[in-house]
């Protein structure tokens, strides 16, 4: 994956709200999209993750997700499909139903370890590209 935040803008930064342990979700979170824990705040209702020279990049809020309101999707490499799988696998993460390869590209659901869903995909250059 090579690092969530150095392939977005410097003025982005999205919220997600999770349900569970904050200090898991931090570790998990950091270690998966390649970024470093910037603050904690709140008893730890609030952790901010960027990059290593504190560019925020994400910010994690503990609270009941509403059903249908977040959809995180994680993108990758097709070549680094099957590795990140793994990768996200070993940090604790749990596939949540077969992995998918369709015509325009792979796709694996996955739970973090409080059980909170996202989707690692890989999706295939169009044939414009």
């Amino acid at each position: 994956m090579g690092g969530y935040g150095r392939s977005m803008s410097p003025s982005r930064f999205d919220l997600v709200t999770l349900d569970g342990d904050t200090a898991v979700l931090g570790r998990f979170w950091a270690a998966a999209l390649g970024l470093v824990e910037l603050q904690r705040e709140d008893v730890d209702r609030w952790i901010v993750l960027g990059d290593a020279d504190g560019t925020r990049r994400i910010g994690l809020q503990r609270g009941r997700p509403v059903a249908g309101s977040i959809h995180l999707d994680i993108r990758c490499e097709v070549g680094a499909f099957a590795a990140e799988v793994q990768r996200l696998l070993a940090l604790g993460a749990v596939l949540d139903r077969d992995v998918r390869h369709e015509p325009y590209g792979s796709i694996a659901n996955l739970s973090d370890p409080q059980g909170n869903r996202f989707d690692l995909c890989a999706y295939e250059p169009s044939p414009e590209s």
